[in-house]
């Protein structure tokens, strides 16, 4: 948790007329510094000294399937945008996860631990560089460099090789003998950053990712027989497809049907891809956070495409790429073209920003930019879950660049409240309540933590509550409390402020208050600072001729909308509503009333969305 000697306050927004306008919200010393330096605003939006450095990666590798070795090079042209004179660059190479010897919190299959990434060359502006002006530890690389001054760019080469996991996958490795994802597969260079400097977390396996927005082209060698799907644009087309495929990948494109363009009768006809030994795959990506691709020789693909951007009719390829023997997966396609779909119509209304989105059949549930490594799941309300959370993850981190590191819940969050959202209007049968439970069972008890609690320090139940449904409930009761069209008003000025950028918790707070025009610090403090457990009851009913008068109590100290559901003799039922608002101004109990059109069987209090630790009281009957 936060270190209450290191903690300043300070008012984030201030000018409201709500007798709650001036709640404070504490915030960490290195935090409140990118205000003093001008980094960042307290209104929310970028300061007018921001910066964020960036590169361009042209990766080189070549993958052998048979003995999973991954080898190959990366030319990266830094550009420190920074006020800083570097006199280290630290690098990420995400492979030593499956290191021997290397610390991390999941476990690792014996038969996977491996020598790491086998450095083989490093030079510095064409000059090669010494083994001892580098240090590894884990999957962290600093290297000793002469002063890179503000504005300066410096380029890198580096040869590599490692060899990718056969079990134990942990986001990436062998599927089967002949699929393969592969993510996080090239040295990177690590965010320097306003906040902490250098991103110095190591990867332990289960805290997610922090990279800066870079400009990448990946050339990637693999036998002929096998394809490639990666982020970015497929570059060389026509000279890694047989034509009848390049045609039905440009068809699916531009068509709102779902195109077969590799079926089961394709891949056992072989003669997909050009007959050469082997053939290389050329992708291009521009400003995103990483870069991953996936492999195989059996799978089939499916696709299609719709307008995401109805004012430049621009349009977003939707895939489908899996094993045909997984039945389940023939539907993913449509789960996910109905995502990207509400996602830029309805939920969060935006664009959906990139040109396609490619849900690959594999071991895991993962996000990266364009691509998502899926598990087959049998139930269709898990397929549709799963797809759409992952999908959602476009947005939150990728667009918006949020540290997942340190701050899980800026980006599983918002997945985990799109989950709720868009999977009924894939499926009106689905409700969705996950972590919900989690999130009631926990409250209160030794794990549980405040959401502002950096991810590494959390343990227990907190480390999933924390990053998923608490932060979901959250989103859930500002959108209900503000309405749908303020909320997106809100949202789209978060989002139209730091897309592309890397927002901290303090900048999503100040774009929410001024987006709406509404200073919510009250309710950020009680949600995402504060410890408590969400516990109402109805406490006292007057009934005057039909007209109820209904008092209901906070017992707890973290509110929630207050739903009470009438249930009337004949069957029916009425729900009576109030926002959390209600709690603005810390009272302990509201009423709410209402006129029984027909006589009241019970009334209950709490629906699907309301945690709530002891419900025995939230039952009358008369």
């Amino acid at each position: 948790m936060l270190n209450p000697k290191k903690l300043l306050t300070i008012v984030l927004l201030s000018g409201s007329t709500l007798s709650y306008a001036q709640v404070k919200l504490p915030i960490a010393v290195n935090l409140q510094n990118t205000y003093l330096k001008g980094t960042r605003t307290t209104g929310g939006a970028p300061g007018k000294n921001y910066w964020q450095n960036t590169a361009d990666y042209a990766i080189k590798v070549s993958f052998n399937p048979q003995n999973l070795n991954l080898s190959g090079t990366v030319a990266i042209d830094y550009i420190n945008n920074s006020p800083d004179t570097l006199t280290t660059v630290q690098f990420k190479l995400y492979p030593n996860l499956y290191k021997k010897g290397v610390i991390r919190d999941m476990p690792v299959a014996a038969a996977d631990l491996t020598d790491g990434v086998h450095i083989q060359s490093l030079s510095i502006n064409n000059q090669l560089q010494d083994s001892t002006k580098r240090k590894i530890d884990g999957t962290n690389m600093m290297l000793h460099v002469q002063p890179i001054l503000p504005k300066q760019h410096v380029h890198f080469d580096i040869a590599y090789a490692y060899t990718l996991n056969k079990t134990s996958h942990i986001r990436t490795g062998q599927i089967d003998s002949g699929a393969f994802f592969v993510a996080y597969f090239f040295p990177r260079i690590a965010v320097y950053d306003d906040i902490d400097g250098w991103n110095q977390y190591p990867y332990l396996g289960s805290q997610e990712f922090y990279n800066d927005f870079c400009h990448f082209n990946a050339e990637i060698t693999v036998p002929s027989n096998y394809q490639v799907w990666a982020t970015g644009n497929l570059k060389n087309t026509d000279e890694v497809y047989q034509p009848k495929y390049a045609k039905l990948i440009t068809q699916a494109g531009a068509s709102d049907q779902v195109t077969d363009i590799i079926t089961e009768a394709d891949v056992k006809a072989g003669n997909i891809t050009k007959n050469n030994a082997t053939n290389t795959w050329k992708f291009e990506a521009d400003s995103v956070t990483d870069l991953v691709f996936a492999t195989s020789n059996h799978y089939i693909w499916k696709a299609s495409s719709l307008v995401v951007d109805p004012k430049t009719s621009r349009r977003t390829r939707v895939d489908a790429v899996f094993n045909p023997v997984h039945k389940d997966y023939f539907e993913v396609v449509n789960y996910a073209r109905k995502t990207v779909e509400t996602m830029s119509y309805q939920f969060p209304k935006w664009p959906y920003p990139y040109p396609h989105e490619t849900v690959f059949d594999g071991l895991d549930q993962m996000e990266y930019p364009m691509m998502v490594n899926d598990n087959p799941l049998e139930e269709t309300a898990d397929a549709i879950e799963l797809t759409d959370h992952e999908i959602f993850h476009t947005m939150f981190p990728f667009y918006m660049g949020t540290n997942e590191t340190k701050y899980g819940w800026m980006d599983e969050g918002w997945a985990t409240i799109a989950e709720w959202l868009i999977s009924p209007v894939i499926d009106t049968k689905i409700v969705d309540i996950y972590g919900v439970g989690p999130t009631e069972n926990s409250a209160g008890n030794e794990q549980d933590a405040p959401i502002m609690t950096l991810t590494p320090q959390l343990t227990g139940i907190a480390k999933f509550t924390d990053s998923y449904p608490k932060p979901a409930l959250a989103y859930l009761y500002i959108k209900d409390m503000l309405g749908d069209e303020l909320f997106t008003k809100a949202l789209h000025y978060y989002i139209s402020q730091w897309h592309g950028k890397h927002p901290m918790p303090y900048d999503f707070f100040n774009c929410i208050n001024t987006g709406s025009g509404t200073n919510l610090n009250w309710f950020w403090k009680n949600w995402f600072f504060d410890n408590g457990v969400p516990n109402l009851a109805i406490s006292k009913v007057n009934n005057l001729q039909q007209k109820y008068t209904v008092t209901i109590t906070s017992i707890g100290t973290k509110p929630v909308p207050v739903n009470l559901t009438v249930y009337y003799t004949d069957g029916s039922k009425q729900l009576v509503h109030q926002s959390i608002a209600c709690w603005a101004k810390g009272n302990k109990s509201t009423t709410v009333k209402f006129t029984a059109i027909k006589p009241v069987k019970q009334m209950i209090l709490g629906t699907t969305y309301d945690p709530d630790t002891d419900k025995k009281d939230n039952v009358w009957r008369p």
